[in-house]
């Protein structure tokens, strides 16, 4: 079952949180497991499921990282091993970055770097934001092409994580 459906929200990159969390609760007080425990087997087990899908959904929607994930996963956009291809100039950019990274050897290097790259995290977020807009608003015949431009942003959004994630061991080093 569908995250949204379950929770019966429409599809959206911008979830309203005080219903999403609402519905949380509310099925959480329906599908609790120890409401069930004289029930049969498969009923226990049926109530678990229904528990754990709850928590699940709730722990996505919640998280807009992971809504955008799943979103583009209910479009098939992503996919376990998929290979999205970034813009070279993107790519060549992290390149430099990963460079520039290997040779930092004081705090106001380090400092530039951080700089940089909270900058782009910041462009990247302003990017997400205007697609994410046009998508909710976008009539249905330009929403594949919304999505694949959401898609991009957030391959992107992963490759610079992985950045601040090396970032950070710097930091540690320093």
């Amino acid at each position: 079952m569908d995250y949204f459906e379950l929770y019966e929200l429409p599809e959206s990159f911008s979830v309203d949180e005080k219903t999403l969390k609402a519905k949380f609760y509310q099925l959480s007080k329906k599908y609790h497991p120890d409401f069930y425990a004289n029930e049969d087997e498969a009923k226990q087990q049926e109530i678990l499921e229904l528990s754990t899908l709850n928590n699940k959904a709730y722990q996505t929607l919640s998280n807009p990282a992971r809504r955008t994930e799943y979103i583009l996963q209910l479009h098939g956009l992503l996919a376990d091993g998929d290979k999205h291809k970034l813009a070279p100039g993107f790519l060549m950019e992290m390149m430099e970055i990963n460079e520039a990274l290997m040779e930092i050897e004081d705090q106001p290097a380090f400092n530039a770097i951080k700089m940089q790259i909270a900058g782009m995290d910041n462009e990247l977020e302003k990017e997400l934001s205007t697609a994410i807009s046009a998508y909710e608003t976008d009539d249905e015949a330009t929403k594949l092409s919304q999505l694949n431009s959401i898609k991009d942003i957030y391959y992107r959004q992963k490759y610079l994580l992985r950045i601040k994630d090396t970032l950070n061991t710097f930091a540690a080093r320093l």
